[in-house]
């Protein structure tokens, strides 16, 4: 398990400290600089790049920017009020630097996690809504079939048609024959 950090809260936090102070060049350089690094990934999005591929790019392209912004970041810091927004913003950022940077090293880590972030909210909505649910042995069953349903979502097939698929006869189904099953096994043998 690697433990990375996410750009889009560090940009979030810039983008605070301009809404507060729209003259702020500083914070406004470092929006742009952050703008930049994900155009780096944009670009490797763009090109389908594999993951060996996608790592050279970022390898050529990215230390140099990572570079300017933590200059830049930390000249915010030095010149910043304590309890300015700024000053919060470069607080976190600086305090997450080495895991905001692992990304260089794991080519599958995207620069935010706003995708899982967003597949989980259904969850967190929810929550309220499933206390009727009664045991703890339901959460993690709550959790499993929404694993599926999200797996399904991000591959683009229909949940509906995997579920109708894979539900019937699950039980009598051998375990070693379950990986078979997953959203994404599914997806490659029904194409």
């Amino acid at each position: 398990m690697v433990h990375a950090a996410c750009w889009s809260h560090s940009r979030r936090k810039f983008i605070e400290a301009v809404k507060l102070y729209p003259g702020d060049a500083t914070a406004v350089r470092i929006v742009t600089l952050i703008d930049a690094l994900y155009a780096i990934d944009a670009e490797a999005r763009m090109a389908k790049l594999d993951y060996d591929t996608c790592r050279t790019l970022r390898s050529n392209k990215a230390p140099a920017l990572l570079q300017e912004i933590k200059a830049a970041i930390t000249a915010a810091h030095a010149a910043a009020l304590p309890a300015s927004a700024n000053a919060k913003a470069s607080n976190y950022t600086l305090a997450l630097w080495r895991k905001l940077t692992r990304f260089l090293e794991y080519p599958e880590h995207e620069l935010s996690n706003n995708l899982a972030e967003n597949s989980m909210r259904p969850v967190a909505l929810g929550r309220k809504n499933w206390i009727h649910i009664g045991s703890q042995q339901a959460g993690p069953k709550v959790a499993a079939i929404l694993s599926v349903v999200e797996a399904c979502r991000r591959i683009n097939i229909p949940v509906r048609d995997y579920l109708v698929a894979a539900l019937p006869g699950l039980a009598n189904t051998p375990a070693h024959r379950l990986p078979q099953l997953t959203p994404t096994a599914w997806s490659m043998l029904n194409i």
